[in-house]
C-alpha cells in the first residue's frame, strides 16, 4: 500500500491538533510520495513549512498545512516496514542452524539497507540495485553496516553461496566517495577466509579509512543443529590463543598508522583464549560494541567504578544468571559486590541446551534453559535476569517462555535487570528496600 501507516499519535503534538489519528495513512509530504520512514526523515526533517497529505480509514483524503518551529516533532510514529528479505545462502548462516519450533519471525532473514541505516543491522550489500545504491548516496543514509567476510571476490561469493554479486569493493569505493560512513565486519572461518585472505580484507579495507571507520573481527557461530550444510571448522580455545596473539599486535598496528582505533577482535576471542583484553583505550568510542566487541572491558571498568561507591545492605540472598561466557567475569564481580554490600549473590552459568553447548553467549540463553539450570535450586529473594536475554519489546526469551512462566516454573521471583553493573545494583538495591 502507498504511503506510511501511522501507528500512534503523540498527545498535544502538531499531529494531535490537526485531528491526525492512528490508523490514518500518510501519503506524501510536499507533494514526494513515501515509500518508508527513511522518506519521512528525509523530506520532513528540516522543512518549517510542510503540505501533509492523509487518507483516513475510510478513503478520505486530507491535505494539511503545516508551519512548524525549527526542529519541532510533528508527534507521529509509524508502522515499521517489514525487511527486505536475504537471497544469500551463507556457509555460516545462523538462521540456517535453527531448532525446528521456534517463532516465524527467527527464521526470517533480512538483508535490508534501511535497517542497516536506522537499527545498525549487518548486511552485504550483495542484493543492493543501483537505483537502492544511488538512493543511499542522495539520501546521505550514513552511517551503514556491512558485511565484508572477504574482498576477494571469488572467496566472497563462496561464503555468501550467491554467485554474480556485485564487487564489494567497487560498492565501498563509490559509498566513501561520496563520504558515506561504514563500519564493517568480517565472520571468520577458519580454513577459509582467515590467514592471508584476511590480511587482504583488512587492507583493502583499511585503504578506504576515514569512510570505512572500523572493522570487527568475529567468530562464526555453530549450533547443535547444523544439519546437511557445508562442514566448517569452529575457533575453539588454541585457535582462539593463536589468532589473538597474532593480530591483536597487527591492530595496534592498524591504530598507530591510522590514528585512531580501526580494528577490533570481538570479545569471544579473547574469552575462548583466556587472555587479557586490550586497555580500554584501544576501544575508542566503542563503534562496534553491538557487534559484541569492547563489552566485557566496557563492564569491568564500569563494575570497578561501581563497586568503589557501592555500600553496605540488608542481608538478603539472591541469584544471577547469565551466560557461559560471560559467567567468569560477572561472577567476580558479584564476589566483590558481596565483600562490599553484605549481600549473598549466587551466579549460575546457563548452558545452552537449545543452540548447543558452542553457543555461550547471554544474549541467546532460552528461558528452558534457565529452569533446567536452576530447578531444585535455592534462588534466594529473586532470580535475577539480563534484558538481552529476552527479546526487545516483547517480553519472553527466544524460546517463548515467559518471564512469569519463568516464576511458575521455578517457584521464585523473578526480576529482569539492565545488563551492566549499574543495572544489576540499582535492582538489588530495590529488592532490598523490599526485603525491609
Amino acid at each position: 500500500m502507498a504511503g506510511l501507516l501511522i501507528n500512534s499519535v503523540t498527545s498535544g503534538s502538531i499531529a494531535d491538533e490537526l485531528d491526525v489519528m492512528a490508523g490514518d495513512r500518510l501519503l506524501n509530504v510536499n507533494g514526494l510520495p513515501l515509500r518508508d520512514l527513511i522518506d519521512y526523515s528525509y523530506y520532513a526533517a528540516s522543512e518549517e513549512e510542510l503540505l501533509l497529505e492523509i487518507e483516513k480509514p475510510n478513503g478520505e483524503l486530507w491535505e494539511l498545512e503545516v508551519t512548524r518551529d525549527e526542529g519541532e516533532s510533528l508527534g507521529l510514529t509509524f508502522t515499521p516496514p517489514d525487511p527486505a528479505r536475504c537471497a544469500n545462502n551463507c556457509l555460516f548462516c545462523f538462521v540456517h542452524q535453527l531448532p525446528k519450533g521456534l517463532r516465524k519471525p527467527l527464521y526470517v532473514k533480512d538483508e535490508d539497507y534501511r535497517l542497516s541505516f536506522l537499527n545498525g543491522n549487518y548486511v552485504t550489500l550483495a542484493n543492493l540495485s543501483r537505483s537502492a545504491l544511488k538512493r543511499i548516496i542522495e539520501q546521505r543514509l550514513s552511517p551503514l553496516y556491512i558485511s565484508v567476510h572477504a574482498t576477494n571476490p571469488q572467496l566472497r561469493e563462496r561464503l555468501l553461496g550467491k554467485s554474480g554479486i556485485p564487487a564489494i569493493l567497487e560498492q565501498l569505493e563509490e559509498l566513501a566517495a561520496a563520504r558515506i560512513i561504514m563500519h564493517t565486519q568480517v565472520v571468520l572461518c577458519p580454513g577459509l577466509n582467515d590467514g592471508e585472505e584476511l590480511k587482504r580484507t583488512v587492507a583493502d579495507l583499511a585503504a578506504l579509512f576515514p569512510a570505512v571507520q572500523s572493522l570487527a573481527i568475529v567468530p562464526l557461530g555453530l549450533t547443535a543443529h547444523r544439519r546437511k550444510l557445508p562442514l566448517l571448522t569452529p575457533v575453539n580455545a588454541e585457535y582462539a590463543r593463536q589468532f589473538v596473539t597474532k593480530w591483536q599486535p597487527y591492530a595496534e598496528v592498524q591504530r598507530r598508522k591510522l590514528g585512531q582505533p580501526f580494528l577490533f577482535l570481538a570479545d569471544e576471542f579473547f574469552l575462548k583464549a583466556a587472555l587479557p583484553f586490550p586497555p580500554i583505550k584501544e576501544y575508542g568510542d566503542f563503534p562496534q560494541i553491538e557487534n559484541g566487541v569492547g563489552m566485557v572491558p566496557l563492564f569491568m571498568k564500569e563494575a570497578a567504578q561501581l563497586l568503589r561507591r557501592a555500600s553496605k545492605h540488608v542481608p538478603f540472598r539472591a541469584s544471577v544468571v547469565t551466560g557461559v561466557s560471560s559467567f567468569p567475569f560477572v561472577s567476580v564481580f558479584l564476589d566483590k559486590l558481596e565483600e562490599k554490600s553484605d549481600l549473598e549473590l549466587v551466579p549460575y552459568a546457563v548452558e545452552n541446551r537449545l543452540f548447543g553447548s558452542m553457543v555461550t553467549v547471554s544474549g541467546l540463553v532460552c528461558g528452558n534453559d534457565i529452569i533446567s539450570a536452576l530447578e531444585g535450586h535455592e534462588t534466594g529473594a529473586a532470580l535475577l535476569v539480563p534484558d538481552v536475554m529476552l527479546k526487545e519489546g516483547e517480553g519472553v526469551f527466544l524460546d517463548d517462555i515467559s518471564l512469569a512462566e519463568l516464576e511458575r516454573r521455578l517457584g521464585c521471583p523473578v526480576v529482569l535487570f539492565d545488563s551492566t553493573p549499574r543495572g544489576c545494583y540499582n535492582t538489588l538495591k530495590k529488592l532490598q528496600k523490599r526485603s525491609q
